[in-house]
């Protein structure tokens, strides 16, 4: 008989913090494993599944933040790197204009 491993218990999120992205993967990795192992009582189950969907909504609202974060820092003038455009005007064999 599979048991959920190293679970957090439900916390009212207002008054705790939740864990870090990391932690809160890893968890969710282990309740997958122990969920797919198939030896769980369906009760087991179902609180694994509720705690999964849980750390599962906590991860993509972490990744959205992050990737709000990185919109905000490239409309701030961050670029993608073109080594090309980087080289200084009249160097042989970079420049287009000297090769045509």
């Amino acid at each position: 008989m599979a048991t959920i491993p190293n679970t957090a218990p439900n916390v009212d999120s207002a008054t705790a913090t939740p864990p870090s992205f990391e932690s809160a993967l890893s968890e969710l990795e282990g309740i997958v494993g122990a969920m797919e192992a198939g030896q769980m009582p369906l009760q087991d189950a179902l609180n694994a599944y509720k705690r999964g969907v849980a750390l599962l909504r906590q991860c993509q609202e972490t990744l959205t933040a992050a990737e709000q974060q990185i919109c905000i820092l490239d409309a701030n003038g961050l670029r993608e790197f073109d080594a090309l455009k980087e080289v200084p005007l009249g160097n042989p064999g970079v420049d287009s204009e000297a090769e045509g």
